[in-house]
């Protein structure tokens, strides 16, 4: 991928998370300012440190079977890109989310 390309696309992914991370800092402080109760803010902030441990959680899991279907096309020997090796990778990525699904759901 060339340089013109990857740039923009860099550039475009990290503007629009700034942004997105300015308008949650706004939301914040809103209800901060709105003179919610200490209990809402607390459960707010508690819920949304529990969606960020999921998501690292999923990611974890959902590279860590990617790694294995690569490691899977390695031990086959394809060097070529067949239908047989994306069917390994979207099948790793299937199962890590599968496992991600099994371990979120059981608590």
């Amino acid at each position: 991928m060339s340089v013109q390309v990857l740039v923009p696309i860099a550039l475009f992914g990290s503007i629009a998370y700034v942004i997105k991370l300015l308008i949650d800092a706004r939301m914040r402080v809103l209800l901060l300012r709105s003179g919610s109760s200490d209990e809402l803010l607390r459960s707010i902030l508690e819920g949304e440190a529990l969606q960020r441990r999921y998501a690292s959680l999923r990611s974890g899991i959902t590279l860590l079977a990617l790694a294995f279907g690569f490691a899977l096309i390695q031990v086959f020997g394809w060097d070529d890109i067949t239908p047989g090796a994306i069917a390994v990778l979207a099948g790793a990525f299937g199962v890590g989310n599968l496992a991600y699904f099994a371990l979120t759901h059981r608590r």
